[in-house]
């Protein structure tokens, strides 16, 4: 049997990157899995699509759906997961807001409308969609949220980095850090009803085609990677275990499974994948 045999798991932003990891990872362990992006398609610019996202896990013997929505667009994302629920047959038990907008750029400049755009990807979506969600899990006695984060959240600390120095992840880190204790409130709300919510953010950069596409020098001593399966299986472990048990962290990758001592298996449940 698997760890989420008989859930209904949806996953944002699973076109491609840390989003299909987690959502094959969870069809792996016997999760129907509908996996959301903007289009079906492939990016004009990046690897990957819904569509191979769905092969790649009906390819392992998983269950999944795909659906669209733009989650930038209020109107876009009303009724998303009533559209879910009657995709998968039942309401979701587990909801993982992992689609986000990074866009970097030196606060000096920074666009109002990509400060808003970030804001309503990263902050006011993942609520929504967590509000539309709750009905069911209050219902059912049971769920689980799980939003992404980042590890830009964290304040920068001096000597800087020439990361920091060049700037451009300011908008993207405060998005996170409110996200982090938005969540942080909602468990605390709804621990009384079984129901989990977590942030879960990668320890070091994970190579995704938007990773790749950004240009970072990986020739940089103090560039670090991680790979997908790391944020896969803490993934799982957050959208598995009770509120009682786990609720209101905030959790970074790798550093979590050391401390839990949790082997990370590949993203089709088999085999072990190293993290050292």
């Amino acid at each position: 049997m698997g760890a989420l045999d008989a859930r209904i798991a949806v996953v944002t932003g699973a076109s491609r990157g840390i989003g299909v990891g987690i959502a094959r990872r969870f069809a792996a362990e016997g999760a129907t899995v509908v996996v959301v992006a903007r289009t079906l398609e492939a990016h004009d610019k990046l690897p990957g699509s819904l569509r191979e996202t769905v092969a790649m896990i009906e390819r392992d013997g998983g269950r999944a759906h795909a659906l669209t929505a733009d989650l930038t667009d209020p109107g876009s994302r009303r009724g998303l997961i009533e559209r879910c629920a009657q995709a998968a047959g039942a309401a979701p038990h587990i909801l993982v807001n992992n689609a986000a907008a990074a866009i970097y750029l030196p606060l000096a400049g920074y666009p109002a409308k990509r400060f808003n755009l970030s804001i309503e990807l990263n902050l006011h979506a993942p609520l929504d969609l967590a509000q539309q969600c709750l009905p069911a899990m209050m219902e059912r006695g049971e769920g689980w949220i799980l939003n992404i984060s980042s590890a830009t959240a964290k304040h920068p600390a001096r000597p800087y980095l020439p990361w920091d120095v060049a700037g451009g992840s300011g908008i993207y880190g405060a998005s996170k850090a409110a996200l982090n204790r938005m969540s942080a409130a909602l468990a605390a709300e709804l621990l009384q009803h079984n129901i989990a919510v977590n942030t879960l953010a990668p320890v070091s950069a994970v190579l995704t085609p938007g990773v790749e596409m950004l240009g970072i020098d990986q020739s940089d001593p103090n560039f670090r990677t991680e790979p997908v399966e790391a944020m896969a299986e803490a993934a799982l472990v957050l959208c598995s275990e009770r509120a009682a048990v786990r609720t209101g962290e905030t959790t970074y990758s790798v550093e979590f499974l050391r401390r839990i001592g949790r082997t990370v298996r590949g993203l089709d449940g088999t085999g072990e994948i190293s993290i050292d």
